[in-house]
């Protein structure tokens, strides 16, 4: 039997193909062959024990995980409210060194006001519109060069350009994390029979926003 890939044979996508986060949660769910598996074991009591035990361990490692999960998600909230509080002094220092569009400053002060983030999609959102909020102020930093010689608006978008840097990596965390929960709540039996007893679901992980994508593929030299 050949490779049923076939990279010289095979039929190839010459235009290529874009890559989305799919924006859905799958529950987890066992059948009537996870209820016989269980009901057996309590037959000799023994196995059914140790494995009531391994239950009771495969719910805590949940526990923790989530815990673990909800963690790393307010480090991201953290560097996100980081870059809000960026976001609003450079607003007002350059603000005053050339005329600012207004939609900026209405932006900023909706960020500001937005209140607390409840979810990961409300979490991407807020990311969403500080990275564009941001861009329109580079546009305003870079049409006007005397701005660049302000030290204190320098550093602003230097600490803005850290920040960035900080959310990248703590979003590659909470993935990390959110690859281990979708994998462990389908390994069969203990977690798989325990994360359905719980109607637990996949979680969904970070994803690019799609203005940054279409950004991405702009010749920027």
């Amino acid at each position: 039997m050949g490779n049923q890939l076939d990279e010289l044979t095979g039929p190839v996508n010459e235009q290529g193909r874009d890559v989305n986060v799919i924006h859905k949660q799958i529950r987890v769910e066992v059948g009537v062959g996870s209820l016989i598996f269980e009901i057996f074991l309590w037959i000799f009591i023994i196995p059914g024990l140790i494995f009531l035990y391994k239950k009771v361990k495969a719910r805590d490692y949940f526990n923790k995980l989530e815990q673990k999960l909800q963690h790393n998600a307010s480090q991201i909230d953290n560097y996100l409210e980081q870059r809000v509080v960026i976001l609003e002094n450079v607003v007002g220092l350059v603000n005053r060194s050339t005329k600012l569009d207004k939609e900026v400053m209405t932006s900023v002060a909706a960020l500001r006001g937005g209140g607390k983030v409840v979810s990961d999609e409300d979490r991407n959102n807020v990311a969403e519109q500080v990275d564009s909020t941001f861009n329109r102020i580079n546009v305003a930093f870079e049409a006007y060069p005397e701005l660049k010689s302000q030290n204190v608006i320098a550093d602003a978008m230097q600490q803005n350009s850290y920040l960035q840097r900080e959310i990248t990596a703590a979003r590659e965390v909470y993935n990390d994390t959110v690859r281990q929960w979708n994998q462990d709540i389908f390994t069969w039996p203990t977690k798989r029979i325990v994360a359905a007893r719980l109607k637990y679901t996949t979680r969904i992980p970070f994803a690019t926003a799609q203005e940054i994508k279409g950004r991405a593929r702009q010749a920027f030299f």
